[in-house]
């Protein structure tokens, strides 16, 4: 059987994903330690490894509202929150006019906060790369889909901007389908069974835990919060943000139920039943503490 490529940067993010680690206060119960924000329903490109590239994908040129963001941060800020906070999700960021004023709005109330952006830089130039980190941005991932030529594009820019290392890292997402793309390849929860590079569902679930909803918030631009990044057809809702707050969405009952179904190995619910994805690359701290948290409810 053929190795799955895996993505470097999920080293990295495991190792953040730890040091983050936060309860709610006076509590023994967990925050998530990355909150994924996908700020729009848009993206320029339709790449053959991602949803977007079947016939049927709707493209929405919505945008989050950013009252509905302030709202967010807002409640981040009252739990001190010192997470990850990554603008990604189905979208390309950069096509936002607003987001240097969400990165602005993030900074200045979650100073401790990490903050991240995905990109693939096709609208990316010298005065947008330096209003982002002006902006408060703390690192930026550079997807990069047509050659090597492009990393030495990314690299001299980066360098003309004065950034350090440590604030971009540049991912090699055009490598040929043997290497799987340069990117952890899935099925997106059974959304890839019509983009162009298919990827089936699966016919019987894993028998394997994932993580994901122990140690993620992945927040939609309508206000949707989905229980995992992976959920490309947005078939979990645990709520919306418009009508409840980050704190009751993240502790709900289906987000309970999901969560805990999917750290005793139960994927027989959608879309879990027929996603493929490794979801224990990132989130074991958070995992034993959930575990912990049913252990204590037993006694």
């Amino acid at each position: 059987m053929k190795k799955k490529f895996v993505d470097p940067y999920i080293k990295k993010k495991l190792k953040k994903s730890d040091e983050v680690f936060q309860f709610f206060p006076n509590t023994l119960i967990p925050m998530p330690s990355e909150i994924e924000i996908s700020e729009s329903g848009t993206c320029n490109r339709k790449c053959s490894f991602c949803p977007r590239s079947a016939e049927d994908f709707k493209d929405v040129k919505e945008f989050i509202d950013t009252e509905l963001f302030e709202k967010l941060i807002y409640e981040l800020k009252d739990y001190d929150y010192c997470g990850t906070i990554r603008f990604s999700g189905f979208v390309e960021p950069l096509l936002d006019k607003n987001i240097f004023n969400l990165l602005e709005i993030c900074k200045s109330k979650l100073e401790k906060s990490n903050i991240e952006m995905v990109t693939n830089g096709d609208v990316l130039n010298f005065h947008r790369l330096k209003k982002l980190f002006e902006s408060g941005l703390d690192k930026l991932l550079i997807s990069v889909y047509d050659g090597p030529e492009d990393v030495i594009k990314f690299e001299k820019l980066c360098n003309q901007a004065n950034l350090k290392k440590n604030q971009y890292f540049i991912r090699h997402r055009y490598l040929p389908p043997e290497e799987d793309f340069g990117i952890t390849l899935s099925n997106r929860a059974g959304m890839m069974a019509k983009a162009e590079y298919k990827i089936s569902e699966l016919n019987t679930s894993l028998k394997k835990p994932c993580y994901y909803p122990s140690y993620t918030f992945f927040l939609d631009y309508n206000g949707d919060v989905l229980m995992c990044p992976h959920d490309w057809g947005k078939k979990n809702i645990l709520g919306n943000l418009k009508n409840k707050n980050f704190k009751e969405i993240w502790l709900s009952k289906i987000s309970n139920i999901s969560r805990n179904k999917l750290l005793k190995a139960d994927r027989d619910f959608s879309p879990c039943n027929v996603c493929d994805v490794t979801g224990t690359l990132i989130g074991v701290k958070h995992a034993q503490a959930w575990k912990k948290i049913e252990k204590n409810k037993k006694l």
